[in-house]
């Protein structure tokens, strides 16, 4: 594969028979206090949920400290999108964002390996991802 394109690479992933499914990562991180962050939450919440009924939502959350014992502000969210523009959108539409909570770093990703297993349980409908 000489050509070293996203749009090469892609293709040949693809071709391979891997997944190949194009997404876009979201870094973000506060701008300044966790008090903003933490001001910001209810309606950066309500706007990942309204993202995840459209169906733009792949997964979000939080990120630990390295030591895993604090949480600093910082998270990650996966958008289906069709472009770079679209997901460039969604993200500054956040509330977190528009407010100059966090900043973002926007990264197209390609998801190519993994696997996801869900439980459901019949008798109650209890839900459950493993």
């Amino acid at each position: 594969m000489s050509d070293s394109s996203w749009d090469a690479h892609h293709e040949h992933v693809k071709n391979k028979g891997l997944l190949a499914k194009r997404l876009y990562v979201v870094l973000t991180k506060p701008s300044g206090s966790l008090d903003d962050v933490k001001k910001n939450l209810p309606e950066h919440l309500e706007y990942q949920l309204e993202l995840e009924a459209k169906g733009a939502l792949f997964a979000a959350g939080p990120f630990a400290d390295d030591e895993e014992q604090a949480w600093e502000g910082e998270g990650m969210v996966i958008l289906r999108a069709n472009t770079l523009e679209e997901a460039r959108s969604l993200a500054e539409n956040d509330p977190m964002h528009k407010s100059g909570a966090r900043t973002f770093r926007l990264r197209p990703w390609m998801l190519n390996e993994g696997s996801i297993t869900l439980k459901v349980t019949y008798s109650n409908g209890k839900r459950e991802v493993i």
